[in-house]
């Protein structure tokens, strides 16, 4: 120890939560997550967006806020906020395009604090697509948003869906049922397992993942004579997985891999389309539920779930899934050593 006395080290890095849409449950949920801090043991984390929206559905203390560093100290006692341009008139349940460009600004500067080190990982609050796609907005999803901001094309980022008994990752998303068989091939399941495997090791501190894959058609195609896609594409697949080393089994029939025992063979499901994956999670997991982002250079989750309009401002909201994101994302960061202080 120096002579001077003990060092004093920065606080951590915290977490950039931005608030998503003003009108929806984005602003009770991150407050209600704050309230419970000590409760789950969260991870210092401050919201983005406009600080209003969280006054008019929530009477808890909240402070404004400059910088991430102030964020640390001001967290044991109020809701840090870093404030965006005004968000106009803030009904919760009405939303407006003045609460759509707040939505998207919040998201921008959250992204770029997280990009520059100054937060460790980034939490995206509930968004309404119509209405950011009112102004401008061109992306599927925020998901879509992030990974280009971070210089990685769409194709090599996998959405997975987690909750404390199931991940699961869908191969091809936010896609009409009619265009699935179209989407799924060989090279497209081979890619996002590679990406699972490397997520699941990064975050998760697997480090030999098992991977298990459902079936497109009824019992897993039944020998073909319910369909052909697992043989012609996910069985070669899994063969180039499993000769990478890669730990892959399946084609499964998705009716009966779900179930606790199943579950216990494997660390995460890769499903050939958006329902067969989320239908299970939500089922299991609905006020748990995380959404996280692999193969990104920064850590990203959110909450497996929409603005809810229909509940903002009634003190309704469960904040469990917002809470599993923070804390999702705090234990990621801090196992890929982002949370350090600088």
């Amino acid at each position: 120890m120096a002579a001077g006395g003990p060092l004093h080290r920065p606080p951590p890095r915290p977490i950039a939560v931005s608030m998503g849409d003003p009108a929806g449950i984005g602003p009770e949920i991150i407050a209600k997550a704050w309230a419970a801090r000590d409760v789950h043991a969260l991870t210092p984390f401050f919201a983005v967006g406009d600080a209003r929206a969280v006054e008019r559905v929530w009477h808890g203390p909240v402070v404004r806020i400059d910088t991430p560093e102030h964020a640390a100290s001001a967290f044991g006692d109020a809701l840090p906020v870093m404030t965006v341009a005004d968000a106009g008139e803030i009904v919760p349940g009405r939303p407006d395009v003045e609460g759509a460009r707040c939505a998207l600004q919040s998201l921008e500067l959250a992204m770029g604090l997280t990009q520059a080190g100054a937060a460790c990982a980034l939490v995206t609050g509930p968004v309404s697509k119509s209405q950011l796609y009112s102004i401008g907005f061109h992306y599927p999803g925020q998901t879509e948003f992030v990974s280009e901001r971070c210089g990685i094309a769409h194709a090599n980022t996998v959405m997975m869906l987690a909750g404390p008994t199931l991940r699961v990752v869908p191969v091809t998303t936010h896609v009409p049922l009619a265009a699935v068989r179209g989407l799924l091939t060989v090279d497209l399941i081979v890619a996002k397992a590679r990406v699972t495997v490397r997520g699941l090791t990064r975050n998760f501190g697997i480090e030999r993942p098992r991977l298990a894959f459902a079936g497109l058609n009824p019992h897993a195609g039944e020998g073909g004579a319910l369909g052909t896609e697992e043989i012609d594409v996910i069985e070669p697949a899994i063969a180039i997985l499993r000769e990478e080393g890669i730990d892959a089994i399946g084609p499964l029939a998705a009716d009966t891999m779900f179930h606790a025992r199943a579950r216990a063979t494997y660390d995460a499901a890769l499903c050939a389309y958006h329902d067969q994956a989320l239908i299970p999670l939500k089922t299991l997991h609905f006020d748990e539920g995380v959404n996280m982002t692999l193969g990104l250079p920064i850590v990203r989750t959110s909450p497996d779930h929409g603005t809810a309009f229909a509940i903002a401002g009634t003190n309704m909201a469960e904040p469990g899934a917002m809470i599993a994101a923070i804390r999702m994302a705090a234990e990621a960061a801090a196992r890929r050593r982002l949370c350090e202080p600088a």
